[in-house]
């Protein structure tokens, strides 16, 4: 039986406080919380799903790269406040081959100003935003028909 793609779903600074961390723009779920919906759902989609968290930069940009080592079939990506000011980010998105879908909680274009710009976004295939955790499940459902 052959082995089922793989699809990295990071996650940067900060999203391991989901669920205490302003509830009322990032939601009630814990990243936990979100990883087990995600899990169940790659089930169905007759993927598998490797899913991490870092607060540090050197660590989303080690993933970035060892995604394209194993082959990933996609990386779903919520940078967080890297997404705006990284980068380092950006040129290791441009550097490998694998796909890498923007993932945000909010919809950083109804937030502040210094929110509006995104070095993930200009590097990534696309993003999906705004939804609360749905945008994870919406971008695992693009990245499985990749």
């Amino acid at each position: 039986m052959a082995e089922k793609p793989i699809i990295f779903i990071l996650n940067g600074p900060n999203l391991n406080l989901l669920g205490l961390r302003e509830p009322t723009i990032y939601g009630h779920q814990t990243l936990d919380d979100i990883a087990n919906k995600l899990k169940v759902k790659a089930e169905s989609l007759d993927v598998t799903v490797e899913i991490r968290q870092s607060n540090h930069e050197g660590a989303l940009i080690d993933w970035l790269q060892e995604a394209q080592a194993v082959k990933a079939k996609a990386v779903i990506l919520n940078a967080a406040a890297y997404t705006h000011t990284s980068v380092a980010i950006y040129d290791a998105i441009r550097a490998i081959t694998v796909p890498v879908i923007e993932v945000h909680l909010s919809n950083p274009h109804a937030r502040e100003a210094f929110r509006h710009k995104s070095y993930v976004g200009e590097a990534a295939l696309g993003t999906i935003s705004g939804f609360g955790a749905k945008s994870y499940d919406l971008a695992l459902d693009a990245a499985a028909k990749l």
